[in-house]
Parts: C-alpha cells; sequence; structure tokens
C-alpha cells in the first residue's frame, strides 16, 4: 500500500496516506477504534471498491487481478453458510463455482474439515452446530481455495472467550502449516492481536492512518503459556497505549 487514501462520495475521508508492506507468510492484526478504516482496507484489497489515490498491489497484481485467480480468501464475522447445505456441501461451494470436478471438490472439502476437527460432522447442516464450529466452517470454507491471502474481518468477536482462544490456537496451527500462506486479521481485542500477529497494525480514528506497527518478536508455535507471560502483558500495555494516544 504506497500512499492509499479513500474519500467516499458523500466526503467521508475513510483512509488518508496509508503506507504499509506485507511480507509473505506474516500474520498481521489491524486494531483501532470503530470507523477508522479497517474494513475499507479489505475492501480495497478484495477489488470491491476502487482508492481515491495512491497504489495498492498485491502479489504483483492489482487487487481485481488477485481475486480473480483465487489467490484471496475472505471470513467474515457472520458466518455466512448456506442453511440448506451440508458442511461437506457449504465448504466445497468455492470450488464448485471455480468449475472442479464432484470428486475433486469432496476430497478438497473432506481435507480442510479434517484439518479443522469437523470431518465427523460433514453431513450435519449448519443450524445442528454451534458458533465456534459454524466459525470452523467458515474457515475450512477459505481454506479450501488454497489462497495465498486470507483477509478475517473480526471472525471471533460473536464467541465466547474460551471458544476464542481455542479457534485461535487452531488459527495458529493451520497458518503454520502453509508457510507462504499471509494473513490479514482485524480485531477489536488487543489481547487477541497480540497472541496471534507476527506485527499488530495501529490505525488512529477517522481519518484512517497508520499510528504504529508493532513487533510481536515472539516465535511460534504460541500457546497458554504466553498468554501468562510478562511479555505478553507487556505488549498488550504497548498496543493499548498506543491506541490510547
Amino acid at each position: 500500500m504506497s500512499n492509499l487514501s479513500k474519500v467516499y462520495p458523500n466526503g467521508t475521508i475513510a483512509l488518508q496516506n496509508v503506507n504499509l508492506n506485507i511480507h509473505e507468510g506474516e500474520f498481521l492484526c489491524f486494531v483501532g477504534p470503530s470507523g477508522c478504516g479497517k474494513s475499507t482496507i479489505f475492501n480495497l484489497i478484495t477489488g470491491l471498491i476502487p482508492p481515491t489515490q495512491g497504489v495498492l498491489n498485491i502479489l504483483g497484481l492489482s487487487p481485481k487481478q488477485a481475486l480473480k485467480q483465487s489467490d484471496i480468501a475472505f471470513v467474515f464475522q457472520e458466518h455466512t453458510l448456506l442453511p440448506w447445505r451440508s458442511l461437506l456441501d457449504n465448504v466445497g461451494l468455492p470450488l464448485e463455482l471455480r468449475g472442479f470436478s464432484k470428486g475433486e471438490k469432496k476430497a478438497e472439502a473432506e481435507r480442510v474439515l479434517e484439518l479443522v476437527g469437523l470431518k465427523d460432522h460433514m453431513k450435519s447442516l449448519p443450524r445442528e452446530l454451534s458458533g465456534g464450529m459454524k466459525m470452523r466452517v467458515s474457515i475450512a470454507r477459505a481454506l479450501a481455495q488454497r489462497p495465498k491471502l486470507l483477509l478475517m474481518d473480526e471472525p471471533f468477536g460473536a464467541l465466547d472467550e474460551i471458544t476464542r482462544q481455542t479457534l485461535q490456537d487452531e488459527l495458529l496451527n493451520i497458518w503454520q502449516m502453509d508457510p507462504k500462506m499471509t494473513v490479514l486479521f482485524i480485531t477489536h481485542n488487543v489481547f487477541e492481536s497480540v497472541f496471534l500477529s507476527t506485527r499488530v497494525v495501529v490505525m488512529t480514528p477517522r481519518p484512517g492512518k497508520i499510528a504504529a506497527t508493532i513487533p510481536i518478536p515472539v516465535p511460534y508455535p504460541r500457546n497458554d503459556s504466553f498468554r501468562s507471560d510478562a511479555q505478553f502483558s507487556e505488549l498488550v500495555r504497548e498496543v493499548s497505549g498506543t491506541l490510547k494516544h
């Protein structure tokens, strides 16, 4: 992102001169107050909206080119599952739309459902699942596309704390299996941002700018011992202090 800005037709300045380089295989968390442009960045990355000024380059391509090549996958806060489809068919939907054969679609859907611990439930319907299980299905559906860039917009925001921490652990395990996959993750939870990321991007109130990019110099894998470590507390204080000021 180079001097990236977005002004909406009603005059709202959502982003102003955002400059950020993200490396292959990173896990970046974006934190900031509501309305600071975090979701606008994601909409620009997916090509849903054009920038007002500046350059956005994804894997050497424009956003629309990258999306067309299925290099980008998205996980929303809401699971957005089709209620009449089984988990297997929900996960296989992106592959179906891309013209995969039934055999290829089934094999890949089974692979990612096993990855998220739901292979035994692949014939179930979404209404039979808990909130955490539905989010696992959403993650599996995104992974089925084998994306190079995974965008996650507050995916765990509606979950209880125990389920949230469990999914954080599982997400990091999945991410580490593919060292070339880059993850961009929006959250309002400072603790979550520190636990997950290689760097935390702290944004200012509107107009959205980058206030700071804070490295999290803690090796992976990370587990509960990191959550109770003094270094974790210090990093949480640093991110929180930057947010406040």
